[in-house]
């Protein structure tokens, strides 16, 4: 270095020094950009260091989410570090809202671990609400008006149709959350217990009488088992009559059976028109069988006169034997013999 200051008469250290007074300069940039987060987390008692800081940077997490997040944490009495945090918001999770959630369960005195919280908050649910409906139980409209099925029909085993409008009082359970049945399930399954419930019903009076009949029959049947829930009550809100259905069912049966009856008089009725028919038209071949029977006759016996076995005496007995016949028939009927 000294042969080349001597030779170019440029002095080398000087860039030595200007090179280590950028570093200087670019580390006292990154250091008070973050020193403010470093003394806030510092003075509320979740420290975080300063290379921690820098690091969520590179990360791209956002350092200020992280150290809020850990302030209300630890002022909370929560015991979560930043590195935890941290891994949660790279996983796609919403750390304020997690830690915004255990904050509300610790006040509330439930049970809920930072491992729980985010594999709620990461399967989609939301954690914070859902600690809210565990300290505030929520109430769900069976059946669901944004649906669009106003009420739950059912008939009653005498035929008359009841509409129903039912309130169901739960509460979030926070261990079954993650793979639990959703609102939806709740609502299916209360739906389905009251038509069973008011089907099993002797007379819809007795439904209209003793409404909670039926909340405490679909009670029993554990309604809430493997869903994010727990059914608190369920409370008939309306119940109004409808059609009487067995009537109309029997109306529109009796109707069918008539025209089924129709179908087969009307069946019958072509197979006797179709059975006189073939006697008319057998009646005709036997007609035409004796008119050619006649027609053999007299050649019967034109061959008789040839061959000698009929003689003309013989053949005048034959015809008065006729006449007398003919004679007879037209005693018998006088009114026919009259007509000719």
């Amino acid at each position: 270095m000294e042969l080349l200051a001597q030779t170019t008469g440029f002095n080398p250290w000087i860039v030595v020094v200007i090179i280590l007074a950028l570093i200087l300069l670019v580390f006292f940039v990154v250091v008070f950009q973050y020193l403010g987060l470093y003394i806030n987390a510092l003075v509320s008692g979740a420290h975080v260091s300063l290379i921690d800081l820098v690091g969520m940077r590179l990360r791209r997490v956002n350092p200020n989410i992280i150290v809020r997040s850990r302030i209300q944490a630890i002022r909370a009495g929560l015991d979560v570090t930043s590195a935890e945090m941290e891994s949660h918001v790279l996983a796609g999770g919403d750390v304020i809202r997690v830690i915004n959630a255990m904050i509300a369960a610790h006040k509330a005195n439930i049970d809920l671990s930072w491992k729980t919280a985010t594999a709620i908050d990461l399967a989609g649910r939301d954690i914070l609400d859902a600690v809210q409906t565990s300290v505030n139980p929520k109430v769900i409209d069976v059946p669901n008006p944004a649906l669009g099925r106003p009420t739950i029909d059912a008939v009653a085993k005498n035929g008359i149709q009841l509409k129903v409008k039912a309130r169901v009082t739960v509460r979030t359970n926070i261990q079954r959350l993650v793979g639990g049945a959703t609102e939806e399930t709740i609502i299916a399954r209360v739906g389905e217990g009251i038509v069973t419930a008011i089907g099993s019903a002797v007379g819809h009076q007795d439904v209209l009488e003793n409404p909670d009949h039926i909340s405490k029959a679909v009670l029993l049947k554990g309604l809430d088992a493997n869903t994010a829930f727990e059914i608190l009550s369920i409370d008939i809100a309306d119940v109004d009559v409808g059609d009487n259905i067995g009537a109309k069912l029997q109306a529109e049966q009796a109707e069918a059976d008539k025209r089924r009856f129709q179908a087969e008089a009307e069946k019958r009725r072509a197979l006797a028109v179709a059975q006189e028919q073939e006697n008319v038209a057998q009646q005709a071949a036997n007609r035409a069988a004796v008119i050619l029977a006649e027609a053999e006759v007299p050649k019967a016996m034109a061959d008789a006169f040839r061959s000698g076995h009929l003689g003309v005496m013989d053949y005048y007995r034959m015809r008065n034997v006729q006449a007398d016949t003919s004679m007879r028939e037209a005693i018998a009927k006088p009114g026919e013999g009259s007509k000719t």
